[in-house]
């Protein structure tokens, strides 16, 4: 097996703390269709719920932690008590999409410290509505993130030396994504991840591993489940949607920086994968000025 990712690029992680608080549920805690720009954790005080993926089901046990990465796909499951504690974190560098995490592992004592901690110094940054749809990719997260700028340097410092502690928890047990076992693929994987920003031919991808494009094209599908293209597509839109969210920059603009000539071709393909355009997030954007945020 062969990483994807060099464990050093871990030495330029940039985790920013957008939300953390504790939420309690009598039932209720039922959201469907979940996808969102950033990390969520969650340390489980008591209670029971589930989180759905498209292929399994994962439920939440007691002081427990869970991590679901930016961008994937879930919904949430509770018709009893459920009581937890919520961190969502902005991943700048993105560096952690091209490896596997463990959804659960056991928390130690000092885990719980840890994130109790980081709630304390981080008081009137909680959720004020749990529906996604409330704060996903809106004028409501956008704002909560914007708050960042605004607390004290040291409290931005300690909160981010506790994020990279929990984040390093799941970091121990990672592996490449989709477990991919061809050391043809994993090149081409790490070739696609570091130019989003260029155009790519099946024929230049297929050099990278001295395939025919026919042969290449089976094999990138045995190991990743879907075509290069659909591969490269999403990869280009994911970041496309981190971009309209963190920089302030024309629709046009980013579809050029990704190599997209056609600007339609963009707009209709971000449509199929998001469920949303290009404008719309755009529109959220013009509510609300977080531009030093992101580029501080």
């Amino acid at each position: 097996m062969y990483q994807i990712v060099e464990m050093k690029d871990t030495d330029n992680l940039k985790l920013t703390l957008l939300n953390i608080g504790g939420a309690v549920h009598n039932g209720g805690w039922n959201w469907t269709g979940i996808s969102s720009p950033f990390i969520r954790l969650f340390y489980v005080r008591e209670g029971h719920a589930k989180i759905k993926f498209v292929d399994y089901t994962q439920e939440l046990c007691r002081d427990c932690l869970y991590l679901i990465p930016s961008f994937s796909l879930h919904s949430y499951e509770c018709d009893t008590y459920f009581s937890h504690i919520y961190i969502h974190v902005y991943d700048k560098q993105s560096i952690l999409e091209d490896l596997d995490f463990p959804l659960e592992i056991k928390a130690d004592p000092i885990d719980l410290l840890l994130v109790n901690r980081l709630l304390e110094i981080n008081k009137g940054r909680e959720l004020k509505q749990f529906d996604p749809k409330a704060y996903d990719n809106s004028p409501t997260l956008l704002k909560n993130i914007a708050e960042d700028v605004h607390q004290p340097e040291y409290k931005v410092l300690e909160s981010k030396g506790i994020l990279l502690q929990l984040i390093s928890r799941f970091l121990k047990y990672a592996t490449p994504k989709s477990e991919v076992s061809d050391e043809r693929i994993v090149k081409v994987l790490n070739y696609i991840r570091k130019n989003l920003n260029k155009r790519m031919k099946i024929s230049q991808l297929s050099d990278i591993c001295n395939l025919t494009e026919d042969h290449f094209i089976r094999l990138f599908k045995k190991e990743m489940q879907c075509t290069p293209v659909r591969y490269v597509n999403q990869k280009k839109i994911e970041k496309a949607q981190l971009m309209l969210i963190v920089e302030n920059i024309p629709i046009k603009d980013i579809a050029y920086d990704l190599s997209f000539e056609n600007i339609s071709y963009f707009n209709r393909l971000f449509k199929h994968i998001t469920q949303h355009t290009p404008t719309q997030y755009c529109e959220l954007l013009k509510e609300t000025n977080v531009s030093s945020f992101f580029t501080s």
